[in-house]
């Protein structure tokens, strides 16, 4: 098992490149259970893209990559046989492992998956994606960990889904379910992410008719067949504002590139709000070295609000600004475990139900502190950044699934952080 070793203190300067998104890629790789043949390009190399490719393996997608030394293009392709069963060993490791299911029951008519794993953030329950395919003609059973799925009819009826809740992951599987359906099927209150929108703009170039994309309204007409594409993955806008991030803790001017300006707009405008200093341009940002930052008062939301995935990261920012700040987490509710982590390390953060107090101010010193999850790891490496002394980050792991070589990318820009094996007790 590894740690990253952090000394603090340093600026940062010189440019980032963002990596392809993690979320987006996850479920277009489970498109390749609909298709021969298809190519996606812009994959991150991480952890949880290669739980992915082994449970796809497992199911009968083959992978290959097109160039060798560049694990960015890679190319899927199968048989005409691919198995129903999504094993328990392989669908645990990952909650996106679940994404699988609308595939299989919509290709075979049958599908049997396990429940999924992932971080510990919350319970997260799969409760919507069954509704989404029952809606669709389904008889679901839950027997000894797994999903029982059945086209009542032997193939998936399009019809119309109204989510009481917004859910990315129930409103993908409902997307994919809804390809082979026969029929029309309209979906309402669906999640409006960029990347759902990235995995409906994969399947209109795939040939399938989708309408709505962006919005909470998406129509589609199901199909016989999937064209061969290449398609082009979104940037990672969690990346990207991470790093963003990063310049502003450590009071630096830095370049990050590869970026989708329109899918950042809400962290955007909390950066202004806190005074950062920053100029926007084509698909890149740069950050200049700015004074205190004001306090903020939010709240995490679905799309187009503050994003979840980044609430870790801003409170750890918000220990430095001019005051206290408050930070509600409306999507999860047990998204607070890297607060513990933050206060070894000098914060004042009170816990309060779903809101986090930040009294501004705060002197890090480092630590060793755990990585509890995805997005809780990264903020820690954020503070270890503007940490006196050197902060060790346990459990890295976590990190591996969601940032694709961070240690390495901050490390060409300034920072001193590497990777340190540790010893077997």
């Amino acid at each position: 098992m590894e740690s990253i070793i952090i000394s603090g203190g340093n600026s940062l300067s010189g440019t980032i490149e963002c990596s392809g998104s993690k979320n987006a890629s996850l479920p277009i790789l489970a498109l390749s259970i609909l298709t021969s043949n298809l190519e996606i390009k812009n994959i991150p190399n991480l952890a949880d893209v290669k739980s992915m490719l082994n449970l796809l393996n497992s199911l009968g997608v083959h992978h290959s990559y097109v160039n060798k030394n560049n694990k960015s293009n890679i190319l899927l392709e199968n048989s005409n046989k691919i198995s129903s069963l999504a094993e328990y060993d392989l669908v645990r490791k990952m909650r996106a492992s679940f994404l699988v299911l609308g595939p299989l029951l919509t290709r075979n008519g049958f599908a049997r998956v396990s429940l999924p794993g992932g971080c510990a953030i919350g319970l997260r329950p799969v409760d919507l994606h069954i509704f989404a395919m029952k809606k669709l003609g389904a008889d679901i059973e839950l027997i000894d960990g797994y999903v029982i799925a059945k086209a009542i009819k032997g193939k998936l009826i399009g019809n119309k889904i109204i989510f009481p809740q917004v859910s990315v992951g129930a409103t993908e599987n409902a997307i994919m379910a809804a390809i082979f359906a026969r029929g029309e099927t309209l979906i309402e209150n669906a999640a409006r992410e960029p990347e759902v929108q990235d995995l409906c703009n994969c399947l209109i170039s795939m040939g399938v008719k989708i309408d709505g994309v962006g919005s909470s309204t998406i129509y589609i007409e199901g199909v016989n067949s999937l064209n061969k594409v290449s398609y082009n993955v979104i940037s990672d806008r969690i990346e990207a504002c991470s790093f963003i991030i990063a310049a502003a803790i450590t009071k630096s001017n830095l370049v990050i590139k590869n970026i989708n300006l329109d899918h950042i707009q809400s962290f955007l405008i909390v950066m202004k709000s806190m005074g950062l200093k920053f100029k926007a341009q084509e698909k890149s940002i740069e950050v200049f070295e700015s004074g205190d930052l004001n306090p903020i008062d939010l709240k995490t939301s679905a799309y187009p609000g503050f994003p979840t995935d980044m609430q870790a990261q801003i409170v750890t920012l918000a220990c430095f600004s001019n005051g206290d700040s408050e930070v509600k987490e409306n999507i999860f509710e047990n998204r607070f475990m890297h607060i513990p982590e933050l206060n070894r390390l000098g914060a004042n953060i009170t816990i309060e139900g779903n809101r986090a107090i930040i009294r501004g101010k705060s002197s890090f010193v480092g630590a060793e502190v755990m990585a509890t999850d995805l997005r809780a790891s990264v903020s820690l490496i954020l503070a270890g950044l503007a940490a006196k002394g050197t902060t060790k980050v346990n459990r890295v792991y976590h990190l591996d699934r969601g940032y694709e070589k961070i240690d390495e990318k901050l490390s060409s820009c300034g920072a001193n952080i590497y990777r340190k094996k540790n010893e077997k007790p």
